[in-house]
């Protein structure tokens, strides 16, 4: 999962792990779904009987050996991500599926200055992170006035967080929060300013931010803690503080692919689609980010196919298409499934009839989300397109007869159903958290420690096989499993 903007282990252990886990398994057994017609509901049914944690760790296995083999990551552009791509292409072409390659082009960033001087009697540095494919300043730095943008519920992201004439020639001081950093940065640029610096609104560390590509970096832009972003405001706010900001970052252009899979059985006007990136972050092996989504998702494509999803001719159980769909780059900002949806025809989008995302599904100290279709929650976003409501009505049945506690999430934009969203697509699914801190209440319901992070390793060296919950990445295996069966055997509640 992609941020807001935005130990390695021997194969040998890993092997040993692996096993270790097949034959003492601390999965929990998957539980049919009911039906009240003796067929209907049939493939989801079997499918949640043959698919689960168990099988699917398997393949977070290899993905661990593909990034210990690879410089310890899984990133997009690398060979950890080619390789990863290469096992699931190759294991759904050998299961029958359809399968194909989508190449497209991505730029990975190189920042060799990064650094924001307080000028004055006592000079500072304060921790600075250049956002990724930000504008490099000129060589020496950037030395200008800071002005501040208005903070509100929505700071600095609108013209009138920028008072008319007075941010023409300096460098914005924004708090983060809201919007994106590309908003934030267009409405500081079209104010006049050079620069732009973002400080965090929680934490101790600097804000790391980013763009989806350099075309996006129009000006210098970093970001820095939020103890420094509120030091400066209250000097700013007394006088004039001059700061020079020196960042300089190169920006290398490379090709990486998503892995479309679809089912040759089933109605090519009524595709059920699914996805989940594959790609890590540079910093580590991505095991539950998202290795677990990538891993469900291929557990659940190899028992379909068991249920004859790739026999020619009509198929009972499958009577739509079934496409699945692993992502590139959507740490960088989404782009693996931007590409997908940007070139389809219009009827290509109307032959979806829904897509569901499945983006870190085990995490080590869990909650278990559903993607707010209906804006209940009251919440971020609002409701997704038409059909979205029913989709979290399906998911949160199927987990309130496992007896799974569960609750919202609202579609934020950070991950890969965004672009379907955007086009009218119903979408749903879930993800047990990322670097959010779990509530007492969530640790009454879920277990777990209040007061940590649902994933204390997000995008980081830590993000292992060893740091999952196998538990709840189980549950949301037999939620993938339920939700495909369904949909591919009958799309009537979605009214199709």
């Amino acid at each position: 999962m992609r941020a807001i903007r935005h130990r390695r282990r021997s194969i040998p252990a890993l092997a040993a792990l692996a096993a270790a886990a097949v034959a003492a398994p601390v999965l929990l057994a998957a539980t049919p779904a009911a039906a009240d017609h003796p067929h209907e509901g049939r493939l989801a049914r079997e499918l949640v009987e043959e698919a689960g944690g168990r099988g699917a760790y398997r393949h977070l296995a290899k993905f661990q050996q593909i990034a210990d083999a690879n410089g310890g990551n899984r990133a997009a552009g690398t060979p950890g991500h080619a390789a990863s791509a290469a096992y699931v292409h190759d294991t759904l072409k050998k299961a029958g599926y359809e399968v194909s390659y989508q190449d497209f082009d991505i730029h990975e960033a190189h920042t060799r200055t990064e650094r924001t001087t307080v000028l004055g009697d006592q000079p500072r540095e304060p921790a600075t992170a250049a956002f990724t494919f930000t504008k490099s300043t000129p060589a020496g730095g950037l030395t200008a006035p800071l002005a501040l943008a208005r903070v509100d519920e929505t700071p600095g992201c609108t013209a009138d967080d920028y008072a008319s004439g007075t941010f023409t020639g300096k460098i914005a001081l924004v708090k983060r929060g809201s919007c994106t950093f590309v908003e934030k940065q267009k409405a500081a640029a079209a104010a006049g300013a050079v620069g732009v610096i973002v400080y965090n609104h929680s934490g101790t560390t600097p804000v790391r931010g980013g763009f989806s590509s350099p075309a996006d970096g129009i000006i210098p832009s970093a970001g820095i803690t939020l103890a420094d972003g509120e030091a400066l405001t209250a000097a700013a706010a007394k006088g004039e503080v001059k700061v020079r900001l020196d960042l300089d970052q190169e920006h290398v252009k490379k090709t990486t692919r998503n892995v479309i899979a679809e089912t040759r059985a089933g109605r090519s006007d009524k595709v059920v689609t699914v996805g989940s990136h594959l790609d890590s972050v540079p910093e580590g092996p991505g095991i539950n980010d998202n290795g677990s989504g990538s891993a469900g998702l291929l557990e659940v494509a190899l028992k379909l196919a068991d249920e004859g999803a790739n026999k020619k001719g009509r198929n009972p159980k499958v009577a739509n298409k079934v496409r699945f769909a692993w992502w590139s780059a959507e740490e960088l900002g989404l782009l693996g499934s931007e590409h997908y949806v940007a070139q389809l025809s219009e009827k290509q989008k109307k032959d979806i009839a829904l897509y569901l995302n499945f983006d870190m599904i085990a995490s080590p100290n869990p909650a278990q989300f559903v993607y707010d279709g209906d804006d209940s929650d009251r919440t971020g976003e609002g409701a997704g397109p038409a059909g979205s409501a029913q989709i979290e009505a399906l998911i949160n049945g199927f987990l309130d007869k496992k007896g799974k506690p569960h609750e919202g999430s609202d579609f934020d934009g950070r991950s890969d159903y965004g672009p379907f969203i955007a086009n009218g697509i119903p979408a749903g699914g879930t993800f047990t958290g990322a670097e959010g801190i779990k509530t007492a209440e969530q640790a009454k319901r879920y277990g777990g420690t209040a007061g940590d992070p649902y994933d204390p390793n997000y995008h980081g060296a830590g993000d292992t096989l060893k740091n999952l919950d196998l538990k709840v990445f189980d549950t949301n295996v037999d939620v993938i499993a339920h939700a495909v069966g369904t949909y591919a055997e009958s799309l009537g509640s979605l009214g199709r």
